[in-house]
């Protein structure tokens, strides 16, 4: 019995550390701070992606030019930068046979010109992805690091046009 007991703390010890190691190819970058997925878009194939993406953006739309139904959700998160304030991203994320895959990256220019603290980014619900074109989520930031922090919203419509404004409450 002594034996066996051993044995299992020999067993739970050495797994323990080899789960104590440190990831070799992080997931997500520690740089990543907030993110949430939410809302919801959809188009024939041939609509534009979110509006103000970079060049180099992934594309999912048809090769050949053929319409085919696409859909997905909508990505936000924020980047801490050197000087601790973030930058701010919106991704259009499609639903694809073989899984997820970025349609679009953009940066949301009217927060990370604020030079901002993120403390918090949250979806209007926790319910998951809705099946409502469109997204609203709400941004919270401090410009000065001992300020309260600030509600931003984040609306896009039916039509994917992206509205950036402090909330009002």
């Amino acid at each position: 019995m002594a034996m066996r007991r051993i044995l299992m703390t020999t067993v739970l010890l050495t797994g323990w550390s080899a789960a104590a190691l440190p990831a070799q190819d992080a997931i997500l970058p520690a740089s990543v701070i907030f993110a949430t997925s939410t809302g919801y878009w959809e188009d024939a194939g041939n609509a534009p992606d979110v509006e103000r993406a970079p060049t180099g953006a992934e594309s999912v739309a048809n090769p050949e030019g053929q319409s085919t139904q696409r859909h997905g959700y909508y990505k936000l998160f924020a980047v801490r930068q050197a000087d601790r304030t973030s930058k701010v991203y919106l991704q259009q994320v499609a639903q694809t046979e073989t899984g997820p895959a970025i349609t679009s990256t953009v940066e949301l220019q009217e927060i990370s010109d604020l030079k901002p603290y993120i403390t918090d980014i949250r979806p209007e619900n926790s319910n998951g992805i809705i099946k409502e074109p469109g997204l609203f989520a709400t941004i919270y930031l401090k410009t000065d690091p001992a300020a309260e922090p600030d509600g931003w919203t984040v609306l896009i419509d039916e039509f994917g046009d992206i509205t950036v404004e402090k909330a009002t409450n």
